[in-house]
Order: structure tokens, then C-alpha cells, then sequence
């Protein structure tokens, strides 16, 4: 509890300026998907100020995005005022106790999920599979570890068990920089 409440503090800090993440540009992966995809019902865990919840909802999609930092969501809100999203101010780990307008087609995860302990992964493992429809995907970027004795982050394998039964993995892309990837599921 003292880490998580450590970690909203810090990020809260971090939007009180520009976190080096806001670039605002939708990340280059998913204008690839929504251009190899049909319209459907978008939700966006840690989405921070909306960027990519913009670009879904300018090309025709339905959106709602989660986050924790209360100045993000503000952000967030203004930036999609002339559309129909649902943002909530909440955390990702209650994803399954959520009232939300689904369920989706695509779920996205920029950066969130590689920072959760095991038993938050989990969490929000149980509200993936309630709020992902059959055959819709999941992207999710996470850094990686850089080695054996390296904490930070998601190893694939570790990955890949997570999403082991439900799940078929359709796109693996290694990451620029640091140690990263892209992870594309699709649920059976």
C-alpha cells in the first residue's frame, strides 16, 4: 500500500510539468492497427492526457480510458470534449469492479502494466478477461528487464504466462531504446 500510494505521488508530480511520455502523438503502433482494423470500442489503461483516445475517437471509434492522476484525467477530458468518451479517475488494479461502457474490441496499455507488482498484473489480468470481447486485441508496451538481476519491468516469458489460456499472441515488435516491446493478443 505505502508503494502504491508512493507511486500515484509521484506521478502526480510528474503531470504538474510534462511527463517526457505526453508527446502528443498517437503512438505509432496503433495508427498502424486502427488502420489494419475495423471501428469498434477502445478503452485505455494509464491513458494520461488522452492522446491515443483521441486519435481512436477522430478515426471513429467509441473510447473510455483509466487513469490515477487526477490532473491527467482534466487533461484528458478537455482534450476529447468534442467527443463521447468515458474517462475515469480510478485505478487500473480495479479494472474488474468497474462500471464501464463496454465491453471492447481493443484494449491499450502504453507503459502501465510493466510497472504493477505480480498480484496487480493479476488484478488486472481478471479485468481484461472480463471487459475484452472474443476476438478483440490487447497492445501493450512495457519495458523489459535488462538482465536476470533487473526487477523492472515484464520479461516475455513472464508475458507470455499471463496471457497463457485466453489469449493467442499475434505481434511481438522489439522496443527503440531501452530494453521494450510490443505485445499484441487476441483473445479466443
Amino acid at each position: 500500500m505505502k508503494y502504491d500510494f508512493l507511486k500515484s505521488l509521484v506521478f502526480r508530480v510528474m503531470y504538474l510539468f510534462k511527463p517526457r511520455w505526453d508527446t502528443g502523438i498517437p503512438v505509432p503502433e496503433l495508427v498502424r492497427f486502427v488502420a489494419e482494423n475495423p471501428v469498434g470500442n477502445a478503452l485505455d489503461l494509464g491513458c494520461g492526457t488522452g492522446t491515443n483516445l483521441l486519435y481512436l475517437a477522430e478515426h471513429g471509434w467509441s473510447v473510455s480510458g483509466i487513469d490515477f492522476v487526477p490532473s491527467a484525467i482534466r487533461m484528458a477530458k478537455k482534450k476529447l470534449r468534442p467527443y463521447q468518451a468515458a474517462l475515469l479517475l480510478e485505478d487500473v488494479t480495479r479494472l474488474a469492479s468497474l462500471a464501464l461502457p463496454g465491453p471492447y474490441d481493443l484494449l491499450l496499455d502504453v507503459g502501465c502494466f510493466h510497472t504493477l507488482s505480480l498480484g496487480n498484473r493479476q488484478k488486472v489480468m481478471d479485468g481484461i478477461r472480463r471487459w475484452l470481447n472474443p476476438g478483440g486485441f490487447i497492445m501493450i508496451y512495457a519495458f523489459q528487464p535488462v538482465d536476470d538481476s533487473d526487477s523492472r519491468g515484464i520479461s516475455r516469458q513472464d508475458m507470455a504466462a499471463m496471457f497463457d489460456h485466453d489469449f493467442e499472441q499475434v505481434n511481438y515488435e522489439q522496443g527503440q531504446g531501452r530494453p521494450s516491446a510490443w505485445y499484441y493478443f487476441q483473445r479466443h
